[in-house]
């Protein structure tokens, strides 16, 4: 154990808090910071060492793995005086597994690269009960040797990883996931109230469906959720809105036409526009029924 490196976390929200307690019970030892005390409270009893500042998570640690919403938390957590940056050792390696515009992640690496920091983007796919269950889809943007370095611990919070190419790329990736997902949870939405405004059977429809070549892992994670018209955030419509803004821009730079992905990413604004943004995005059903007439 004591060979293995040492790990600071900062962001320890409804992702970074079950992938960091996956890191404790693969035996590293693991220092976390975040601004909500609860959380702090849970890492501790889960084994791990609550910090009271950036700065002290971070000033020891071979590994900074970083999960925090978007790209003005990673830049807000990465520069000034306390800062990452500024406060950990040469030769540490970033991690940083948000999702946020490749072009943050490229300034961040060339950055910490003028400190001697090396940075990996390593953005997941596969929500909450994949960082519980640690089955996460992680795809990395760096360098080969620091790939290389992480593995071992990527290894222990997900299943499918991948190094994608130089910085930035694990986000680009990222990006296309989120477009794919947004837009199959719209098509499963307006497959729901269609079935259930037919009088069909959901549930036994979503069955025969989801063995069929319109099953999807999507329809596996979320059928549940549109069954029970629960929408507890696994992924919040507010942090898919921000992704959603990510792929656009990013095309369009590009040049890349996203017709139907423009669509949703409308969809999603509009939801969130109507006070929807704290639920799951399989919330998405909640928009194709107003637009369908239903009371919702």
């Amino acid at each position: 154990m004591s060979n293995l490196p040492k790990i600071a976390w900062v962001g320890l929200g409804i992702m970074g808090s079950p992938m960091s307690e996956n890191l404790i019970k693969a035996g590293y030892s693991v220092t976390g910071f975040t601004l909500e005390q609860d959380k702090l409270d849970r890492l501790a009893a889960a084994g791990g060492t609550a910090a009271g500042s950036i700065a002290e998570a971070v000033k020891d640690a071979d590994v900074i793995v970083t999960m925090v919403p978007a790209s003005p938390q990673v830049e807000a957590i990465a520069y000034g005086e306390a800062g990452i940056l500024a406060n950990a050792k040469q030769g540490a390696l970033i991690v940083d597994m948000s999702s946020i515009t490749p072009q943050t992640s490229v300034d961040l690496a060339k950055n910490a690269a003028e400190k001697g920091i090396r940075v990996l983007d390593a953005p997941v796919s596969g929500g909450e009960a994949g960082a519980i269950e640690a089955v996460l889809s992680i795809m990395v943007g760096g360098e080969q040797a620091d790939f290389d370095a992480a593995l071992p611990i990527l290894q222990a919070l997900g299943k499918t990883i991948v190094l994608c190419g130089p910085h930035g790329s694990g986000q680009t990736v990222k990006a296309a996931n989120q477009l794919i997902v947004a837009v199959n949870i719209q098509a499963c939405a307006e497959a729901v109230v269609f079935l259930e405004k037919s009088g069909v059977n959901l549930t036994a429809a979503l069955d025969v469906l989801n063995g069929g070549l319109a099953g999807s892992t999507v329809l596996t994670r979320k059928k549940d959720n549109f069954l029970n018209r629960d929408f507890k955030p696994g992924f919040r419509i507010d942090l898919h809105h921000k992704d959603m803004g990510i792929v656009t821009d990013a095309a369009r730079n590009v040049g890349a036409a996203l017709p139907v992905g423009a669509v949703v990413a409308q969809l999603v604004a509009s939801l969130r526009a109507q006070g929807d943004g704290g639920l799951d995005h399989s919330a998405l059903l909640r928009a194709v029924e107003r637009l369908s007439g239903s009371q919702v």
